[in-house]
């Protein structure tokens, strides 16, 4: 009973620093990210845009799943995560120098010939990153979200603070780059700190090879989630302009801030409490339910809510050049809704240990949404873009099929926990749409339809008396109180 006690109430510690982390580092992105947008242009983003993709990819490569490898092994010791830091760190300084070289045929793919030098910057930042894999992993173990989250918050402001001075300096995309060089070298600073771990010699390298097997779909795995979330940056990159590119990537940058919030707060904690309750397939379906209605009372107003005035958002914040990523970001929002909900549901089958499943329904999402793309790429990005959403949220029957084969959850109860919100938070966005429709004064309309969905919602919660409302003001005043 004491040990039940002891995983809830670690479970809501997580969540709670999981929140208040992410809601402060996104407030942090927002600041900076609109000082960034004023002084940069469309193309300054394009130009950083095309080479997400292979910075992405690399660091899928150098972490290789042994984050989530060490979280299942039942007594993990230094020698293992010795192990993984060598293997990592090795590896990456391979990687870097292999994408060193091949920058120019990069350059070349866009033809776009800065990008040489861009890109031998950027790419430090993955082999940085891979010296903080082990301590990162310690913290990830034992659910210290609180010593991460001050990691990932120092690190965001001093970064910011670099990439807003050099921007204003008038160094262009190169202050984007150096932001990202700025917090991946604190944030591995820092996680060692936190961490109380540090690498030694010799290194017996036998705890990788007994990983491998787990962790190598996982890498594939990310490689393919990865590819999937930002093919669109590499084929406008090939078919349009850096201007088509930097839209799309401001876009996705906000919808990506949105969703990440709700991601990184669950995602600190349901995998290690997953894997801690693998032995109890009852208590762990209880678990994953509460979290369900949890993700869906959180992800639904906060994403639709910002589709509702991403017009509002984008032009008061950025300005009138950003108008034509408004459309784009009101589409992603409403997949962004549904990711956290998608990503719940892998992490039910990774700490089952189940990565191959993991690894094939990633790669056959990745597939499908490739193939429509690319049959709807001569109609347009915004047709491309709701094909791209409507696939991704099918899938998420795809991912309850396999989760139902471990857990025994049916799809009459996963609609169930996630109705009451998704369909409250539709009826206050269409009436806030409705309601506002005349005002014509930007800054007035985003206040209205703020207020008007915030307020609504949480008066309908407690008048309807839920249980997940409930909990989260009980544990909000309990911390207050403290």
């Amino acid at each position: 009973m004491r040990s039940e006690e002891s995983l809830k109430e670690k479970t809501a510690k997580g969540l709670f620093w999981g929140g208040l982390s992410n809601g402060a580092q996104q407030l942090l992105n927002l600041v900076f990210g609109v000082f960034l947008a004023r002084l940069l242009s469309t193309e300054d983003y394009g130009m950083v845009g095309m080479l997400t993709i292979f910075s992405l990819i690399a660091g899928s490569l150098q972490e290789g799943g042994f984050i989530s490898a060490l979280n299942r092994r039942k007594d993990a010791c230094h020698n293992d995560y010795n192990a993984v830091f060598w293997t990592c760190s090795l590896f990456s300084l391979t990687i870097y120098l292999l994408l060193f070289f091949t920058a120019p045929l990069i350059a070349r793919f866009y033809e776009e010939p800065r990008l040489v030098p861009l890109a031998r910057y950027i790419f430090l930042g993955f082999f940085i990153t891979s010296l903080g894999i082990a301590p990162r992993a310690v913290l990830f173990r034992n659910m210290q979200v609180r010593q991460q989250s001050i990691v990932a918050f120092v690190s965001l402001l001093l970064s910011g603070l670099v990439g807003v001075t050099m921007a204003a300096c008038g160094f262009a995309y190169w202050g984007i780059a150096t932001q990202t060089l700025v917090y991946v070298s604190l944030f591995t600073g820092l996680t060692f700190y936190y961490a109380k771990w540090h690498p030694t010699l010799p290194v017996d390298f036998r705890p990788v090879r007994e990983m491998f097997s787990f962790s190598s779909k996982l890498i594939v795995t990310n490689i393919v989630i990865i590819v999937n979330t930002n093919i669109f940056s590499v084929i406008l990159g090939r078919m349009y302009t850096a201007h088509v590119v930097g839209n799309y990537t401001q876009a996705n940058k906000w919808n990506y801030m949105g969703w990440s919030l709700i991601n990184n707060m669950l995602g600190g904690i349901s995998q290690p409490v997953f894997a801690k309750t693998n032995d109890d397939k009852d208590r762990q379906k209880q678990i994953f339910r509460k979290l369900l209605r949890f993700t869906a009372f959180v992800s639904f107003p906060a994403m639709l809510g910002l589709a509702l005035v991403a017009r509002e958002f984008i032009v008061i914040l950025l300005g009138e050049k950003w108008l034509e990523s408004a459309s784009l970001l009101q589409w992603l929002c409403i997949m962004g809704a549904f990711y956290p909900i998608s990503n719940l549901f892998s992490n039910l089958l990774v700490s089952r240990g189940h990565s191959s499943t993991y690894m094939w329904c990633s790669i056959g999402l990745c597939i499908a949404q490739l193939l429509a793309v690319l049959v709807s790429a001569g109609y347009g990005i915004v047709h491309m873009i709701q094909v791209y959403v409507a696939i991704n949220l099918l899938w998420i029957l795809v991912w309850h099929y396999f989760a139902r084969r471990e857990i025994d959850i049916r799809l009459t109860e996963i609609i169930r926990d996630m109705a009451p919100y998704i369909v409250l938070t539709l009826v206050l966005v269409v009436a806030a749409y409705l309601l506002t429709a005349g005002i014509a004064n930007l800054y007035l309309s985003l206040a209205a339809k703020v207020l008007f969905v915030a307020t609504g919602y949480v008066l309908a919660l407690w008048l309807l008396q839920s249980t997940i409302f409930k909990e989260s003001v009980n544990f909000f005043l309990k911390r207050q109180l403290k």
